[in-house]
């Protein structure tokens, strides 16, 4: 991309009435409804999710109706004028590990590890799965999955880019960042062979920041066509309060250093309180006996934040901002995963469960509307380390280059 071009502006998404079950309970007409509101309030791109389970529900076989769906999706997206990224091998997704039975191996979860829910259940086995980054059959698996949905759609004028994973370190965590980084290039290049003018990404997020967790963010720019980074204010404890407005554009800059070009910045957001009252903390219960101190804040404070990261974005040189996410869940959602613990995930939406704009919506919407472009980085981080160095110890330098970035305004 270039100074000048559009600055993408989109929202990711599941159905504020389905949720991560939408491809098994499949609905053409709310997936058009729902497109045709994000549409209305002037987004232009659309990033979704193929779940594991739903696309392929053995390792030799890609479900012949699913695809049939992603085609219609695609359809409704193309007759709006949206823009689609599929996400393959979704994986890790709101607090829970998402996994098709066959990927669930014999060998025990660590005790930390995350819930696993498979087959739309929340598995009673303490099983971890097979890891996706070096098991044969995996690959293997995960190449034909390639190779099916990027073959069905490799003409469609909805698809503007591939994702490769969400955080897909919270899923599975390769072995080293070299057979990270080999991971990606081999699907990489299995998706150039089918499909080759599309780009390819790979949805990174903060912890790449924060740890070499498998993923560095220098080498995924150097085997993908674009770099993106997921940052959340309200999680992470370099941000100077909950509503940082600094600290999405700062990770954004940093990516920008380690990648060494532009970077999407592919998720952030907030949740906030239902029914709407004032910001706080409120303590929610999580499995495997951790209590978490979480930030919801009133739908009020949540536009608010939008309002002020979205240009500061724009002014450190990102290629465009997607919102997390496109809808609250309904509250017959509460009692299934992800919505059943993890309490704030029910919450993050543009749109209410019942389809009534937030002001998030409308602060989004008036960005996108006065039609943004990419602008020359106003304000950039210089690393004072090569990326090797950097990676050996993260710590070491985030908070002061934090501290360099300073603070900027929302003009």
């Amino acid at each position: 991309m270039a100074i000048g071009d559009p600055f993408w502006m989109g929202v990711n998404y599941w159905p504020r009435r389905k949720a991560m079950y939408w491809w098994a309970e499949f609905d053409a007409g709310e997936v058009r409804e729902e497109f045709a509101m994000i549409r209305d309030i002037g987004l232009t791109h659309v990033r979704f999710f193929l779940l594991w389970e739903s696309f392929q529900p053995s390792p030799d076989r890609i479900d012949a109706k699913a695809l049939r769906n992603l085609r219609g999706v695609c359809d409704s997206a193309a007759d709006l004028g949206l823009k689609l990224q599929p996400t393959f091998f979704t994986g890790h997704m709101s607090g829970p590990n998402w996994a098709p039975d066959w990927l669930v191996s014999p060998r025990p979860r660590p005790a930390e590890g995350r819930p696993l829910v498979s087959l739309g259940r929340r598995t009673p086995s303490p099983n971890a799965i097979f890891n996706m980054y070096t098991e044969p059959f995996v690959l293997e698996a995960e190449e034909l999955q390639l190779r099916a949905v990027c073959g069905e759609l490799r003409d469609h004028p909805a698809v503007w880019a591939w994702s490769l994973g969400n955080e897909p370190d919270l899923f599975c965590q390769p072995p080293s960042a070299d057979a990270g980084r080999a991971w990606v290039a081999r699907m990489v290049n299995t998706i150039k062979l089918v499909d080759p003018s599309r780009p390819v990404l790979i949805g990174l997020h903060g912890v790449s920041l924060h740890a070499d967790v498998g993923f560095r963010v220098d080498h995924a720019a150097q085997v993908s066509d674009l770099s993106v980074m997921h940052g959340y204010s309200i999680y992470d404890r370099l941000a100077r309060h909950p509503l940082d407005p600094d600290y999405v554009p700062f990770t954004c800059a940093l990516t920008a250093a380690l990648a060494d070009r532009g970077v999407l910045y592919e998720e952030f957001g907030v949740c906030t309180r239902i029914p709407n009252r004032a910001s706080g903390y409120q303590d929610v219960e999580l499995p495997l006996g951790v209590r978490l101190h979480q930030f919801f804040c009133s739908e009020e404070d949540g536009a608010e934040y939008y309002r002020q990261v979205l240009p500061r974005l724009q002014r450190v040189g990102a290629l465009g901002a997607f919102a997390w996410c496109f809808g609250d869940y309904i509250p017959e959602l509460w009692d299934r995963p992800p919505c059943d613990f993890f309490v704030h995930e029910r919450s993050f939406g543009l749109f209410r469960g019942d389809g009534s704009l937030k002001p998030a919506a409308r602060a989004v919407g008036d960005f996108a509307k006065a039609r943004p472009t990419v602008c020359a980085a106003e304000r950039t981080v210089t690393l004072p380390v090569s990326p090797d160095v950097y990676y050996q110890n993260p710590a070491a330098y985030l908070k002061d280059l934090y501290n360099l970035f300073g603070s900027l305004s929302s003009r």
